[in-house]
């Protein structure tokens, strides 16, 4: 509470964004509201440095970018606000100070110019995604989707926006042959094998789907939670919104020394891995857990001088929500906590709903929905 209200904040805020005549915003996303009069004009109320706003944008007309011009896509952003200024910066900046040392409010204006290439082709544009930022666009979009038409359609969007980026990869890649025995000989590659950028998404997506924000409240998840998590997702930057939908897990040989630095979210990565401590980094919360099988020589909790605690306290600081820390000893302690991030698994929580599936059987059912969208 005290970092949150002693970091620097903006008030009255305005935000405008103007683009190059070949495309314009379609839809804008973040906790600021529209101008009454002016197009492209948000007004943010209050923000400070961590928070995150998001545009789609469209061709303005059916040329698109004109491949046979050297000018380039451009983007302005112009954000205008008003601060606090203690005494001390207003003296290093050359005003004149009374002898009674007052904070004033102080407006600024930042303008920035921004230029983007332009691809040729669809596999130009694969290899600059940024899956973090088409998760971030997602959620938004999700978000808005479940609260105008409920949750099964914003489950269906996500769903079916998968399915067609598939479908349209597999085409790009030349990876579809049509015309040999029909779609039940087609051969889809829904882990995007050639496209390293493109790979992270499946999974991210899954793990959308068996979040709280989307999971239906006959499955336990009472509406104000959800709520929470709307105003939540909505106000991450990409990072911190891919930690909180698919967290990480880490294991460490001893307190002082890493063993992997990534894990699937499975109970099979944690046998295989036969590491005795897991670290798991939920954004919100953060888990250390001992594996039952763990020698019980190791320190429990880990001492504060160690490398995990180091770690563990620079996330905390580096937040802009101090993390829940937890310590789970297993054989001893309730691993549910733990054990329930662990989504890849086949309906960890013995919920026994049918909507409740494991990584691998979801991909199975992207393939055979791709296979059904290609017929």
């Amino acid at each position: 509470m005290y970092r949150m209200l002693s970091r620097p904040y903006a008030f009255n805020c305005v935000l405008r964004l103007r683009t190059s005549s070949e495309f314009q915003q379609s839809h804008s996303y973040g906790h600021f509201f529209p101008d009454p009069q002016y197009e492209n004009v948000q007004h943010i109320i209050c923000c400070d440095s961590f928070a995150t706003y998001a545009y789609d944008f469209e061709f303005a007309n059916n040329a698109g970018f004109s491949r046979h011009t050297s000018e380039l896509p451009m983007l302005q952003i112009a954000f205008q606000y008003t601060v606090v200024v203690p005494p001390d910066e207003l003296a290093n900046a050359g005003s004149n100070t009374t002898t009674r040392a007052k904070h004033s409010l102080k407006k600024r204006l930042r303008i920035r110019t921004l230029q983007f290439g332009v691809g040729h082709s669809i596999n130009e544009i694969y290899d600059c995604v940024d899956s973090e930022v088409v998760l971030s666009l997602l959620v938004h979009k999700v978000i808005l989707a479940s609260l105008e038409q409920g949750v099964r359609e914003g489950r269906m969007l996500l769903h079916d926006w998968l399915v067609i980026l598939t479908a349209q990869y597999n085409d790009a890649c030349k990876l579809i042959q049509s015309g040999h025995g029909g779609s039940s000989g087609v051969h889809i590659d829904v882990a995007f094998s050639q496209c390293p950028q493109l790979q992270p998404l499946p999974r991210l997506v899954f793990a959308l789907l068996r979040n709280p924000l989307l999971r239906l409240h006959e499955e336990g998840v009472h509406p104000d939670y959800r709520i929470y998590l709307q105003c939540l997702f909505s106000a991450l930057e990409p990072s911190s919104l891919s930690r909180a939908v698919y967290p990480l897990l880490t294991s460490y040989a001893s307190p002082d020394k890493q063993a992997y630095p990534r894990h699937s979210l499975s109970r099979a990565a944690l046998i295989t891995s036969g590491s005795p401590i897991f670290f798991l980094d939920a954004f919100t919360n953060l888990i250390v857990f001992y594996a039952s099988t763990a020698d019980p020589s190791l320190p429990f909790p880990p001492p504060q001088d160690c490398l995990l605690r180091t770690t563990i306290n620079k996330l905390k600081q580096e937040r802009c929500i101090t993390p829940k820390l937890s310590f789970i000893k297993g054989g001893q302690d309730d691993a549910t906590a733990f054990e329930n991030y662990l989504i890849e698994e086949q309906d960890v929580e013995g919920s026994g709903f049918t909507s409740v599936m494991g990584f691998v059987s979801f991909l199975e059912g992207i393939n055979q929905s791709t296979l059904e969208y290609l017929k």
